[in-house]
C-alpha cells in the first residue's frame, strides 16, 4: 500500500488495479470487530456467571450488580476466549488504521506524524500485552502494560488533533470524544477510591460503568477515522487530496487550524527537533538536582544537633546559600558569568558527597554544592535576563525540576534517590543521577552568556523589595512544595479517614503546581495581580488553620499560586543586582527556615520560646514578604507601562517555541506520577502473622528521625528488624520529618506500604510536636491526637486508637513525654495519660517513652487503679524511656531488642493473646498480680507464641536480644 503521491511508478500501475475500497471500510472494520470482542465478553459473561462477575473483594450482589471491564474479560471460560479472538481479529484492523494514519498525515520535513504513528503501534502492542497476560497470569505485567497503553494514548490523541486533516466535523467529534475520554478519569478514580480505600457499597458497580465509558469513546475515538479515510481508496490513491492539506469543507484553513492549536494547546504547532528536546530535559534535570541537592542540606545538618542534643554549631552551614553576595563584587561576578560551567559542574559535588563516609565531611561537600547551585543559579538568571525567552526557558527549568524532585521522592517514599544520606544499600541511585547530572550540566551551560563580563548594573525597582518576595517564595516552594505529603500532613487528623492521604491523593498537589506554572507562563497578568495574591493568602489562612479537606483545598490554592508567581518574581528579580536580589532573597529565606525550626525546637535555642508553636506567624511573614515582591514588580510594569512599551516586571517573550517542551516535560512527570501512584496504591487487606493464635505483637521504638548513626537514611534497616521481629502493632516516636530541616520526608510510608500496614502519622508537622505515629496489621476503627500539658517544654503527643484484632476492640496509645529537665510537664502529662487511659474499658496497650524509673515517681501514675494498666515487667528495673503496659490481654512474652547502629534506642516488643470468650475476657481483667507475673519457659509456651530465634547469642546484623540476653514468656 502507498499514497498516491508516493512514487511515479506506482501511478503507472492504476490501470491494472485487481481490488479496490474505501479505505473508511479500515476504520469501520477496527469499530466492529473491537465492539464485538468487548460487547460478546459482556452478553457471554453475564449469562454465564453473572453473580461471579460482579462479585469484587468486599461485595457481591446485589450491593454490586455491573461487572468490571477487567472482571467481564478476565479470566472465565468461555467469555476469555471469545473475547482474545476477536481482540486478534481486530489487531490487523488497528494496525492497517495507524498505517494509513501515518500515511495520510505524513508530509515531507515533518517529525510530528512519524512519532505520533508510532506511539500508535506501541499503543496497539500494550493493548494486545494486558488483553493477553491478565492479572491472574502476571499482576506486575499486567499493570505495567495497562499503565503503559494509558501513558500512550494521551500522545495517540491530542497528536490525532494536531494532525487531522481540513476535516470540520472530524476535528469536532475529536475534540469531544477526547474531552469527554480524559473528563471520565477523573469519577473513574473517584469510585475506585470510593471502593478500594472506603469500602463503600456500589461504589464499583459506578466504577464499572465509567470503565466501560472509557473503552466507548476510547473505540469512537479512532472510529472517527472514517471521516477522513473516505479520500483514500486501497491502492491507497488520493481522491480529494486531504494529505496535501487541500481543505474541501465551508471552514476557512486558517479557522481550522488555529481550532486544532487551542484543542492541543499549541503543544505541536511549531514541529519539533530532538536538539531543542535534550536542550528543555538537560535544562529540567539540572533544575532537578539543584533542588535535590539544596534539600539535602538541612538533612545532613539535622543530624548534629539531634546527635548533640543541643545546637551543635555545625547549623552555621545553613548559610552556604547566600553566595549570590559573591556577585556583588564586580570583577568576581564577571569571571563567574562569563564562566558559568565551571561553577555549575562545582555544584555537583553535592551529589558525590555520598562517597563521603565522615559525616562533617560529607556536610561540608554538600555546603560546598549548595553554595555553588545558589551562586550559579543566580549568574545564570542575572546573565540571561536581557533576552526574556531564555530567561523565562531557565526559571521554567528550574521550578518544573522542583516538581521533579517531588515526583522522585514520592517513587522513593518521601526519600529523594540522589541524596547523600542514600545509597545502594537504601535505594539510592547516586552513581546514575551523578552520570546523568554531568552531561545535565554540560548541556546546561553549552551556549554562551548573554553578559559575559559586562559590569554595567541594571536598575529598574528595588533590588531590596524584590529580594524580600524572592526570601519568601523560595521559602514556600520549599517547605511546601518538596514534596506532595507535606501539606497532606498537615490536614491529617486521624481515623476514619474524612480527608486527603499521601499514597492516593499526592497528584492533586503535584496538579496544583502544574496548574500554577501554566498560568505563571500562559497568563502572567493574572499571576501578578493582586487578586491572585489575596487567593493566596486565603488558600495560606485554610492551610493554616482548617483539617481534612476543606485545609488542603486552602494547600491547593496556595501551591498553584506559588508556582504562577515564581516566573514573573524570579524574572523581575534576575533584572537587578544579582548580589541583591538572591544574596539577600536567600538570607531571608534562611531566617524563614530558622524561623521554621525553632516553632518546634523552641526549648533547645536561645530565644525559642518567644516563637512557640506559631506557625501562623511563619505563614503570615512568608506571605508579607511574597506582597512585598509583588509590590515591587507590579510597580515596575506600571512605570515602565507609563514610559515606555518596554514591560519589565512580566516577562513576555517574543519566542515561546521552548514553552511546548517544558509542557510536554510537565505532562511525562504527571504521567510518571501517576504510574507510581497506581503502584503505592493501598491494598487495604493487611495479615498479622499469627491470626490462628489470637495474638499480636506490639513494639515501641524511638527511631531518632530515620537517621541512623552513621548518617544514613534508615528505612531499610528499620523495615527488617520489625518484619523478623514479627511486630503487628508498632508505634514510633520521633517520627515527624516534614520539616525543611528534615527533608520533609514521611518514613511512616514506606514502612507500612512495605510492611502492609495501616498507618496513623499522629499529629502533622503544623501542631509543633517531635512526633508519634501507630502502624498496625489490623484496621484502626478510630483514632484521635492528643497534646498533652507542656507549660514549659517541648510539646507531648499522644495517638488514642481503637484497633479491630481479630474481632475485639483493643485500644492502643502511642506516646511521647517532655524531657528530663521539665518535671513538672511530665507530672502534668502523666496525669492526662492516666485519665485518658482509664477512660476505656476495652482491652488497652500504651507503647511509650515515659522518661522515669521502674516503680518511683511518675510511673505510679501511669500505673495506677485510675489508668487500669499494668507493667509489661515490673522486675526489669533497667529502663529509662520506653514502657509496654497493658489491661485486658493476656501478656505472653516481652523482649529488648538491641538497636545497631539503626538509633540511639532499642526496640523493645510484648505479644498479647486476645480473649475468645467472656470468661477469658473476665479473667483478664480480674487475675490476682501474681498469677499474671509468674514467668515460665520458652519451650512452656505453644510455639506460635514464641519470639524469633535469630536473635539469640550474637543476633544478626548487631540486634539481638539484650539486657535479659533472651526474651521472657509468662504464665498469663
Amino acid at each position: 500500500m502507498a499514497s498516491s503521491s508516493s512514487s511515479r511508478s506506482y501511478k503507472d500501475k492504476d490501470a491494472g488495479v485487481v481490488l479496490s475500497f474505501n479505505g473508511q471500510w479500515v476504520s469501520w472494520s477496527h469499530t466492529v470487530a473491537a465492539s464485538l470482542a468487548f460487547l460478546s465478553a459482556l452478553v457471554i459473561g453475564s449469562a454465564l456467571h453473572y453473580h461471579k462477575i460482579v462479585q469484587n473483594e468486599w461485595y457481591g450482589y446485589p450491593q454490586e450488580w455491573f461487572p468490571s471491564v477487567s472482571a467481564t474479560i478476565g479470566d472465565r471460560y468461555p467469555e476469555r476466549s471469545i473475547f482474545m479472538l476477536f481482540i486478534a481479529i481486530t489487531s490487523g484492523p488497528r494496525f492497517a488504521l495507524v498505517g494509513l494514519w501515518y500515511l495520510l498525515t505524513a508530509k515531507p520535513g515533518r517529525t510530528l506524524p512519524k512519532l505520533i504513528g508510532w506511539s500508535g503501534i506501541i499503543r496497539t502492542l500494550t493493548c494486545g500485552g494486558w488483553t493477553y497476560i491478565t492479572s491472574t497470569d502476571d499482576h506486575d505485567w499486567h499493570d505495567i502494560l495497562m499503565i503503559s497503553y494509558i501513558v500512550f494514548t494521551i500522545p495517540w490523541t491530542t497528536g490525532c488533533i494536531a494532525l487531522s486533516p481540513p476535516n470540520a466535523k472530524a476535528i469536532k467529534y475529536r475534540k469531544y470524544i477526547a474531552g469527554a475520554f480524559f473528563g471520565t478519569l477523573v469519577p473513574l478514580v473517584y469510585f475506585f477510591i470510593q471502593h478500594k480505600v472506603h469500602r463503600v457499597a456500589g461504589a464499583y458497580t459506578i466504577y464499572a460503568f465509567f470503565e466501560w465509558a472509557l473503552i466507548v469513546l476510547d473505540v469512537s475515538f479512532d472510529a472517527v477515522t472514517a471521516l477522513d479515510f473516505d479520500s483514500l481508496e486501497i491502492t491507497i490513491r488520493d481522491v480529494k487530496g486531504a494529505s496535501k492539506g487541500v481543505n474541501h469543507s465551508s471552514v476557512p484553513t486558517a479557522v481550522l487550524e488555529k481550532e486544532k492549536e487551542q484543542a492541543t494547546g499549541g503543544v505541536y504547532s511549531a514541529g519539533f527537533r530532538f536538539g531543542e528536546f535534550l536542550d528543555i530535559a538537560a535544562d529540567v534535570y539540572h533544575g532537578f538536582v539543584f533542588w535535590s541537592i539544596l534539600t539535602s542540606l538541612g538533612v545532613v545538618i539535622w543530624y548534629f544537633p539531634l546527635w548533640h542534643m543541643g545546637i551543635s554549631g555545625y547549623e552555621a552551614l545553613v548559610m552556604t546559600t547566600i553566595s549570590p553576595f559573591l556577585l556583588a563584587i564586580r570583577p568576581l561576578r564577571s569571571f563567574i558569568v562569563s564562566n558559568q560551567r565551571i561553577t555549575h559542574l562545582l555544584s555537583l559535588a553535592g551529589l558525590l558527597a555520598y562517597l563521603v563516609k565522615d559525616p562533617v565531611y560529607r556536610l561540608f561537600t554538600v555546603g560546598f554544592g549548595v553554595s555553588m547551585g545558589c551562586l550559579s543559579w543566580a549568574a545564570t538568571w542575572y546573565s540571561d535576563s536581557v533576552q526574556p525567552t531564555r530567561l523565562e526557558a531557565r526559571i521554567l527549568a528550574w521550578t518544573i525540576g522542583l516538581l521533579m524532585s517531588s515526583v522522585a521522592k514520592f517513587a522513593w517514599y518521601t526519600n529523594n534517590p540522589i541524596w547523600p544520606i542514600m545509597h545502594a544499600e537504601n535505594g539510592g541511585w547516586n552513581a546514575t543521577g551523578l552520570f546523568l547530572a554531568i552531561l545535565a550540566a554540560l548541556r546546561f551551560t553549552r551556549r554562551g552568556p548573554h553578559q559575559g563580563g559586562n559590569t554595567t548594573e541594571k536598575k529598574s525597582g528595588s533590588s531590596v523589595l524584590s529580594a524580600i518576595g524572592i526570601g519568601g517564595l523560595f521559602f514556600g516552594l520549599h517547605s511546601l512544595l518538596s514534596d506532595t505529603s507535606t501539606m497532606i500532613l498537615w490536614v491529617w487528623d486521624g481515623y476514619p479517614i474524612r480527608g486527603p492521604v499521601s499514597n492516593v491523593h499526592g497528584w492533586y498537589t503535584i496538579a496544583a503546581t502544574t496548574a500554577g506554572i501554566l498560568i505563571g507562563v500562559l497568563r502572567p497578568g493574572f499571576a501578578t495581580s493582586w487578586t491572585a495574591y489575596g487567593l493566596g493568602c486565603i488558600g495560606a489562612a485554610y492551610l493554616t488553620l482548617y483539617e481534612q479537606w476543606r485545609g488542603y483545598y486552602g494547600g491547593l490554592t496556595l501551591a498553584a499560586y506559588l508556582m504562577a508567581i515564581a516566573v514573573p518574581m524570579i524574572g523581575n528579580a534576575a533584572k537587578k543586582s544579582p548580589a541583591a536580589t538572591f544574596g539577600l532573597g536567600f538570607l531571608i529565606y534562611n531566617f524563614l527556615v530558622l524561623f521554621h525550626v525553632w516553632v518546634v525546637a523552641y526549648a533547645f535555642v536561645p530565644g525559642g520560646p518567644l516563637v512557640r508553636e506559631h506557625t501562623d506567624w511563619i505563614m503570615i511573614t512568608m506571605m508579607l514578604a511574597l506582597g512585598i515582591g509583588l509590590f515591587d514588580l507590579i510597580s515596575q510594569q506600571a512605570k515602565n507601562n507609563s514610559s515606555s512599551k518596554k514591560k519589565v516586571g512580566v516577562i513576555r517573550p517574543v519566542n515561546t517555541h521552548h514553552r511546548k517542551y517544558h509542557f510536554g516535560v510537565l505532562g511525562v512527570l504527571n504521567l510518571l506520577f501517576l504510574s507510581a501512584n497506581f503502584l503505592r496504591f493501598p491494598t487495604n487487606d493487611y495479615k498479622p502473622y499469627h491470626a490462628k493464635d489470637r495474638l499480636f505483637t506490639a513494639g515501641i521504638w524511638t527511631i531518632h528521625f530515620s537517621l541512623d548513626n552513621d548518617m544514613w537514611s534508615s528505612e531499610y534497616r528499620m523495615r527488617d528488624l520489625i518484619k523478623e521481629m514479627e511486630v503487628d502493632v508498632i508505634g514510633l516516636l520521633e517520627s515527624d520529618l516534614q520539616r525543611v530541616i528534615m527533608g520533609n520526608r514521611d518514613t511512616t510510608q514506606f514502612l507500612a506500604e512495605d510492611l502492609g500496614m495501616y498507618v496513623d502519622y499522629g499529629p502533622g508537622p503544623n501542631k509543633h510536636t517531635w512526633g508519634a505515629a501507630l502502624l498496625s496489621k489490623f484496621p484502626i476503627v478510630n483514632s484521635t491526637h492528643h497534646l498533652l500539658p507542656s507549660p514549659v517544654g517541648e510539646l507531648a503527643p499522644a495517638i488514642h486508637a481503637t484497633l479491630d484484632v481479630y474481632g475485639t476492640l483493643v485500644d492502643v496509645f502511642v506516646f511521647h513525654s517532655g524531657q528530663e529537665e521539665d518535671p513538672e510537664d511530665r507530672r502534668l502529662q502523666s496525669e492526662y495519660l492516666s485519665k485518658l487511659m482509664g477512660s476505656t474499658n476495652r482491652p488497652s496497650v500504651l507503647l511509650s517513652y515515659l522518661v522515669t524509673e521502674p516503680l518511683k515517681g511518675n510511673y505510679n501514675t501511669y500505673v495506677s487503679d485510675e489508668s487500669g494498666m499494668h507493667d509489661v515487667d515490673k522486675t526489669d528495673w533497667d529502663r529509662w524511656c520506653e514502657y509496654i503496659l497493658f489491661k485486658g490481654l493476656r501478656r505472653t512474652g516481652y523482649a529488648r531488642v538491641s538497636r545497631s547502629t539503626i538509633t540511639d534506642t532499642e526496640l523493645q516488643v510484648a505479644k498479647f493473646v486476645v480473649p475468645n470468650s467472656e470468661e477469658d475476657s473476665k479473667f483478664a481483667w480480674g487475675v490476682p498480680e501474681d498469677v499474671r507475673d509468674r514467668r515460665v519457659e520458652e519451650h512452656e509456651v505453644p510455639e506460635g507464641w514464641r519470639f524469633p530465634r535469630i536473635f539469640r547469642g550474637e543476633g544478626v546484623r548487631g540486634h539481638r536480644y539484650h539486657v535479659f540476653d533472651e526474651p521472657r514468656y509468662y504464665n498469663f
